[in-house]
């Protein structure tokens, strides 16, 4: 037998050895085809951007980057379409009845406890908080985070925060999370996240307190336009704009409210009988003992201006009602009119909002902004609508992780990437 030729015991020896060193290593976390460990990610998140306000010519510096990488035609949000609902959906690619975040505002079946999402008191329970946002799955495969500001970032969500991160401080302005972000970069190699976040508020703050057609929705554009371009600016003078990933998304859009577009639920049944779990767009009801068959009369008929349903019979297309922390009953407000009750309305008289979200996620006015550029995206690249919870495995494959179970689809990302090989698969 020649001498470089092996037994054959020799070669399945060689073989096994060989499998058992590849089964070894795709355990191992590794990054996509298309990533270099020197590249870094940053999501920005502009709150109650709709869709639309980038034609307003407000935002020139986030229509470049749109005009020179990747634009959806819009992103659809998760239903309803809240902001922390939406926020976590967007970093875990689950839908709210998955991750648990079901409104702003919830209540723990068979416990006397309320999430309350204005009240960080009651949101540091990571308890509340289901699934894996990215920054976990990050930090877990050896990829450093760091978070200006995003719902549940600052909370242990499994044990696990970001290397850096923010309570939210809406007194902290623009350009100083801009800093933030810019000095987290200036660290040493071995201290600096990959993957960032970055989140701005006044957009959607003064929709609602002004309307989404307002002069000062217009100016909360401009500056929000400003701080991205000194964002820009100051990659460019460290010499990272080619190494930086940007994915700038929404939470959900705006629509037009009025004071005169008001549901007094009192009105229409007795709140004796029936319990509000919340109010808003999105309202919840329980029946108190006994009076199931009264809340299903009062409030399951046809109403003029809102919509009530069985948690079990809520449209399938909403992907809701599912998860124990949805009411038995939930009511859906038409478009520019909120739901709440006559002692409310009296005690607040100038508190009612001139902008709302929340809405059915189909209507146009709650259709989110997606825009991305980078040197792992395609140039001048517009793609259609797609659902908010494909972002999550698109973060993933940029990071190079195992993205963890979720509702998002792979297939989005492959018309916006140069390369397109995903992460991995869904545990």
């Amino acid at each position: 037998m020649p001498r470089f030729l092996l037994p054959a015991h020799c070669l399945r020896l060689t073989l096994l050895v060989c499998l058992l060193l590849l089964g070894a290593c795709g355990t191992a976390p590794r990054r996509a085809a298309d990533t270099r460990p020197d590249e870094y990610l940053i999501l920005v998140s502009i709150d109650g951007f709709r869709a639309d306000y980038l034609q307003r010519g407000r935002t020139p510096h986030l229509a470049a980057l749109a005009a020179g990488g990747v634009q959806a035609e819009s992103m659809r949000p998760a239903f309803p379409s809240l902001t922390f609902p939406n926020h976590y959906t967007l970093v875990t690619g689950l839908y709210p009845d998955h991750h648990g975040i079901v409104h702003n505002r919830i209540e723990r079946e068979g416990e006397n406890d309320t999430f309350i999402y204005k009240k960080p008191d009651t949101t540091a329970d990571p308890r509340w908080w289901g699934g894996e946002p990215i920054w976990v799955g990050a930090e877990r495969q050896g990829v450093r985070a760091a978070t200006m500001f995003w719902p549940g970032s600052d909370v242990a969500i499994d044990g696990v925060r970001p290397s850096y991160w923010k309570p939210f401080d809406t007194d902290f302005p623009p350009q100083a999370r801009v800093d933030t972000v810019l000095g987290w970069l200036d660290l040493p190699a071995a201290q600096r996240p990959h993957f960032i976040t970055l989140y701005f508020e006044q957009v959607d703050r003064n929709g609602h307190d002004f309307g989404p057609d307002s002069a000062e929705v217009d100016e909360a554009l401009q500056q929000l336009d400003t701080a991205l371009g000194s964002l820009l600016d100051g990659l460019a003078a460290r010499g990272l704009r080619d190494k930086v990933n940007l994915v700038v998304v929404s939470d959900h859009g705006q629509a037009a409210a009025s004071r005169e577009r008001i549901i007094l639920i009192d009105q229409l049944v007795d709140l004796d009988h029936v319990r509000a779990v919340n109010y808003g767009v999105v309202a919840g009801f329980e029946p108190r003992p006994g009076q199931e068959d009264y809340a299903d009369r009062q409030l399951l008929k046809r109403h003029p201006h809102m919509q009530c349903w069985r948690k079990n019979r809520i449209p399938q297309r909403l992907r809701y009602g599912s998860n124990p922390r949805v009411p038995p009953i939930i009511c859906l407000a038409s478009k520019g009119w909120v739901i709440t009750n006559s002692e409310w309305l009296d005690g607040h008289p100038d508190d009612l909002s001139l902008g709302e979200h929340g809405y059915d996620n189909q209507l146009p006015e709650m259709r989110a902004l997606f825009v991305a550029n980078g040197p792992a995206f395609r140039r001048g690249v517009r793609v259609p609508e797609f659902d908010n919870v494909d972002v999550y495995p698109l973060l993933a494959h940029l990071l190079g992780i195992r993205p963890a179970r979720n509702d998002g689809s792979s297939k989005t990302m492959q018309r916006m990437l140069r390369v397109h090989e995903p992460a991995g698969t869904a545990d």
